[in-house]
């Protein structure tokens, strides 16, 4: 079959992404046929079938949704910014930062952070994720930026050198970290969706929500701009804006995806 036009091509992405998703929620150790998960997500007879479905399958599959449509869109915007098939969310910082403040709160946990653990328990880690990635792209954002006009190469080139930093720091907490310590930064490092909960889904839901929609506003200006800066303005686009735009909306939407589903790279 032919995908010559986007919209045949998006509609059938969309249903393999529906029916993948109804077949995540049916398949696992205890299988469920599809209809009766269906049936079950929405019923309490039986109690095991919509305990499985409703506490550990569907916001693994929703979180599972949201991240990898959070990653897909993260890297199509930088790869229209920078103009560059290769870039990825990992260029302004977002995953760098993100590892550096889970690092450091799994390793000074127990001892200089322990106050910060007791306030917000388990969110503690997902908020030192998060806020780790957006200081990062905020400091990124800030050196590349001069006289209100943001250095696409300079950009580039401090994402790497602030990667680099970020990973020497997390080298100096590992090397400090004991071995419980050093299996919990193994797991996290790993990424999975295992420890997905609705109170994740809700705290990072709305941010990766409203990066999605807000996402297709960027791709007029995101075309113009493969012709060049200078043309792109000629035709009424305003760059500044649109870097901004771009770069604000996947700090927060990868740096929200990272915190609660842990270190998945961008594909």
């Amino acid at each position: 079959v032919r995908m010559t036009e986007p919209w045949k091509l998006l509609a059938f992405l969309g249903a393999g992404v529906v029916v993948l998703f109804l077949v995540s929620i049916s398949v696992g150790p205890a299988t469920i046929p599809m209809m009766q998960a269906l049936q079950g997500a929405f019923a309490d007879d039986p109690p095991v079938i919509s305990t499985i479905l409703v506490e550990l399958r569907l916001p693994r599959a929703i979180l599972g949704v949201l991240v990898g449509a959070t990653l897909g869109l993260s890297g199509a915007a930088l790869q229209g910014l920078f103009r560059n098939p290769l870039a990825d969310p990992g260029i302004v910082g977002v995953g760098s930062g993100a590892g550096l403040g889970a690092i450091t709160v799994i390793v000074l946990g127990n001892t200089m952070l322990a106050p910060v653990i007791g306030m917000f328990g388990i969110y503690a880690l997902p908020l030192a994720a998060f806020y780790g990635g957006l200081v990062s792209t905020l400091l990124l954002y800030r050196v590349a930026t001069r006289r209100g006009q943001t250095s696409i190469a300079t950009m580039l080139l401090a994402g790497i050198a602030l990667g680099a930093l970020a990973g020497a720091l997390s080298g100096m907490l590992v090397y400090v970290a004991d071995d419980q310590e050093l299996r919990d930064l193994t797991f996290w490092g790993l990424g999975s969706l295992a420890g997905a909960t609705w109170a994740k889904i809700w705290a990072a839901g709305p941010i990766i929500l409203a990066a999605l929609a807000a996402a297709p506003f960027l791709a007029r200006g995101l075309d113009a701009m493969v012709l060049g800066e200078a043309t792109a303005n000629h035709l009424g686009v305003r760059v500044q804006r649109v870097k901004n735009f771009a770069i604000l909306a996947v700090a927060a939407a990868t740096g929200a995806s990272v915190a609660v589903a842990g270190g998945i790279g961008f594909v």
